[in-house]
């Protein structure tokens, strides 16, 4: 199973439809659709938590990266990316002050997560952030049929 999806905290119980197949879509426009990503979607007291442990950061955030692939996979193994937890606090915060709802404000944190996962750092400079937004655009696009 390539993409797996848990919920807690604040997530829990949140209805998040076609959700799974919107990784699965970000995934494949990356030449990634076998690789294995985890995705917790929580609120912001565990985001913060998270954001102090391992960022040393004291406050929550929308999303945050945690890769694992560090090694080349074995063969015949799946490439596993990592993980990926987004505050649906958070996202439905941003949401509503960007005026778009809240499923497309969750593909926007995906999609910026993965790509921190393959590598992506828009804190390195201004040239990695404008590359990087670059590619958000490029796959929101594709990921909501634009392409």
């Amino acid at each position: 199973m390539p993409v797996q999806i848990s919920k807690r905290g604040k997530a829990r119980g949140r209805k998040t439809p076609g959700f799974s197949k919107t990784a699965r879509a970000i995934l494949s426009s990356l030449a990634l659709a076998d690789a294995e990503l985890s995705i917790l979607l929580t609120g912001d007291r565990e985001i913060h938590d998270l954001n102090l442990r391992y960022r040393e950061k004291d406050k929550p955030t929308d999303v945050l990266s945690f890769p694992q692939d560090d090694e080349e996979p074995l063969d015949g193994s799946p490439r596993i990316l990592g993980d990926v937890v987004i505050s649906v606090e958070t996202t439905e915060r941003q949401a509503k002050e960007k005026g778009h709802t809240f499923e497309r404000e969750l593909t926007i944190l995906l999609i910026h997560g993965v790509l921190h996962l393959i590598g992506y750092d828009h804190e390195r400079g201004r040239q990695d952030g404008i590359v990087m937004r670059a590619m958000e655009k490029r796959l929101l696009k594709e990921v909501e049929g634009g392409e």
